[in-house]
This record gives C-alpha cells, sequence and structure tokens, in this order.
C-alpha cells in the first residue's frame, strides 16, 4: 500500500470485545508492511460493555499527531447496535469502507445508500474458534481480516503474522478466526450498486 498521506481509522466496540488489541494488531500488521504507525485507545472509566474508540494511524514517515482520529477514511464498528446510539460517520471520508460486524448484509444499513459497507459475523466466526464466550465473543481478530479484505490496505498475511505475535492466548483460533473473516466478508459499493 502507498500511503501519500496519514492513513487514519477509526475503531467502534464495547469494552471487552477487543477494539483496543485490534487497534494494536492492525497497526502492527501495517508496521509489518514497512510503515510508520500510531494505535491508541479512547474510553471513560466503565469500560466493560461501555462504548470505547480505538484510533489507528498509518504513514510512510513517523507519526506525531497526537489526538483522537476525528476524520477517518475507514471505519470498523464491533457492536452493531452502537450505530442506532452514536454517529459512527461523524467526521468519516466518503470514499472510505464502513465495516460493520453483523450477520446482515450490507444494503440492508441506510449508510449503503452513501458509502462503501462490509459485513461480516464476527461474532459467529469468534464462537467457531472458541473466542470469548457465546455470550461474550472477542471479535477483533476476525474483523481485523474483513479489513484486510474490503480495503486491500493490509495484507490478510501480515494480520495474521501480527496476531501470531500480539495474542498468544488461542493463537490458532484468532489466526484462523481472520483469514475465515477474510473469506466471508460481503462487500457493497453503492456506486456500482454491487456486492
Amino acid at each position: 500500500m502507498e500511503v501519500d498521506t496519514v492513513l487514519e481509522i477509526r475503531i467502534h466496540g464495547r469494552g471487552g470485545q477487543g477494539a483496543v488489541i485490534a487497534s494494536k494488531v492492525l497497526a502492527a500488521a501495517f508496521f509489518k508492511e514497512g510503515h510508520f504507525v500510531q494505535a491508541f485507545p479512547a474510553f471513560g472509566v466503565e469500560r466493560r460493555g461501555a462504548p470505547v474508540a480505538a484510533f489507528i494511524r498509518v504513514d510512510q514517515s513517523p507519526v506525531r499527531l497526537r489526538c483522537n482520529v476525528y476524520e477517518p477514511q475507514h471505519l470498523i464498528v464491533l457492536d452493531p447496535a452502537l450505530t442506532e446510539t452514536i454517529d459512527i460517520t461523524e467526521g468519516f471520508q466518503e470514499s472510505g469502507w464502513i465495516l460493520l460486524n453483523t450477520h446482515n448484509k450490507p444494503d440492508e444499513f441506510d449508510y449503503a445508500k452513501s458509502f462503501r459497507v462490509a459485513t461480516v459475523d464476527a461474532f459467529a466466526i469468534a464462537i467457531r474458534h472458541h473466542l470469548g464466550s457465546r455470550s461474550t465473543p472477542i471479535v477483533n481478530t476476525a474483523i481485523l481480516g474483513a479489513f484486510a479484505r474490503c480495503t486491500g490496505l493490509v495484507k490478510i498475511d501480515s494480520v495474521v503474522d501480527a496476531i501470531a505475535d500480539a495474542v498468544p492466548f488461542n493463537a490458532a483460533g484468532n489466526r484462523q478466526a481472520a483469514i475465515d473473516a477474510f473469506e466471508e466478508t460481503i462487500m457493497y459499493d453503492p456506486q456500482l450498486q454491487t456486492r
């Protein structure tokens, strides 16, 4: 991937879903491909179950900006219920992808009228690979495989390698979750009106 300007990505989730680790692993995957990166979270005092955000910046030169991401090129949403309570598209640049963790198809969302939308059932994939519990699956590694697929900005091999380095618990399950999500992601582009 060539980065002409700083690439900014925002992840929306709930405490316990793995948004913070997802940002670190995605940054590590970009770093493995030779980029400078930055990853950090934003959350309040209540973390478990409360809305959280995590941010990633990728550039060809050292990243020195130290603030939240306000105009992301890409959005990752770990909990689709958040789309009903917060404006995830605030500041979003229309040329990017909105990646949603859901069993629904992308064109079932109103976002698909204006934005490119991708969906993957990361909950089901996480449960299949025993990541978290059935009631609280940890979807971070699966969603990163889907991000690699829909954006094409980072190779799935880099994502899998970064998972192997950063996620020692059930490493094989986490790596396979990313690969499964890469294969199961559904994409919709309103300009092309195709999946």
